[in-house]
């Protein structure tokens, strides 16, 4: 199943009239497997749009001919999410979304936790100090406990 170009270009078309006076500040997503890989670097451009409107296919996906005509309303970009092929673009729109409003000021509280931007392990911890399962003890590292932040630093920028 493929779906017909034109109403896809009018229902984008008449979103963008809705939205900025500013042509520039406008920008179209176009999800697909054959697309280039989305990173941080892509959310950090987005997240300087006013309007980005994503377009999600179905299935076999859009008519090319909509992405051709949407070229000439607006920039577009093409993307895909991961290595995996969806059956939609909605899964690949809510990874974008997400990736974009986090770096968007305010969103996370300050900029020094868009995680990419600050010293951070993979390894997390919360209480208590002590977990025991099995028969066996699970502990915070010892550092972590220590409030010494040249420590921690130096030990998160290890692992």
């Amino acid at each position: 199943m493929v779906m017909t170009a034109l109403p896809v270009v009018r229902a984008v078309e008449r979103s963008l009239k809705r939205r900025s006076k500013e042509p520039r500040k406008q920008v179209v997503v176009w999800f697909s497997p054959a697309g280039k890989q989305f990173t941080n670097k892509d959310a950090d451009a987005l997240a300087k749009y006013q309007d980005v409107i994503l377009v999600c296919g179905r299935y076999e996906g859009i008519d090319e001919r909509a992405k051709k005509m949407l070229k000439a309303i607006a920039p577009v970009k093409e993307f895909a999410v991961g290595e995996a092929v969806y059956t939609g673009g909605e899964v690949p729109a809510l990874a974008v979304v997400d990736a974009v409003t986090r770096r968007l000021p305010g969103v996370l509280g300050k900029d020094a936790s868009v995680e990419e931007r600050r010293v951070a392990s993979s390894a997390v911890y919360t209480r208590p100090e002590t977990i025991s399962y099995k028969k066996k003890n699970y502990r915070v590292p010892k550092v972590l406990q220590s409030g010494h932040h040249a420590n921690i630093d130096a030990w998160r920028e290890k692992r």
